[in-house]
């Protein structure tokens, strides 16, 4: 019995994916849920709507109906860093090159840089996630908010 205990312990993963259900039937997922301050997680979107622009980041979860934010590398309207992502396939002409583009079915993947701290919060002591929401074009549309809350050691 106690072999037993310890096969069965010992062939349980240290941090398992996860992943989570949008209200019009998207998915994201991630890689793990329990890294260290600095670990890469693969981030995979599918069945989003391709109309719609999202920002990926990893954030300090809102109160409930708020926009995630902060957020590690801020809203990226830029192009550039690994903590957020603007990913569109019909991006305003002045972001035409900065954006990514969904894959067909309203996919995509990407590595998103974990932090233990989002500027002044502590993702060690308070709670923190891989965020999906609509871009800045709906900035007050919540029905594309997603959350999978990630342990930082």
């Amino acid at each position: 019995m106690a072999l037993v205990v310890a096969i069965t312990i010992a062939s349980m993963p240290a941090s398992s994916a996860a992943s989570a259900k949008g209200a019009q039937g998207q998915v994201l997922s991630v890689s793990k849920t329990s890294v260290k301050d600095g670990a890469m997680l693969t981030v995979n979107g599918k069945y989003f709507d391709e109309t719609v622009g999202i920002y990926l980041a990893f954030c300090v979860i809102p109160p409930k109906g708020k926009a995630p934010t902060p957020c590690g590398g801020g809203v990226n309207k830029a192009g550039v860093g690994d903590a957020s992502f603007w990913i569109s396939s019909n991006p305003p002409p002045y972001a035409i090159g900065l954006t990514e583009e969904f894959l067909p079915g309203g996919r995509f993947t990407q590595k998103v840089k974990i932090s233990k701290k989002i500027g002044k919060f502590d993702c060690t002591k308070i709670k923190c996630a891989i965020t999906v929401r609509a871009d800045h074009l709906r900035s007050n549309d919540r029905s594309s908010d997603l959350f999978i809350p990630i342990t930082v050691k």
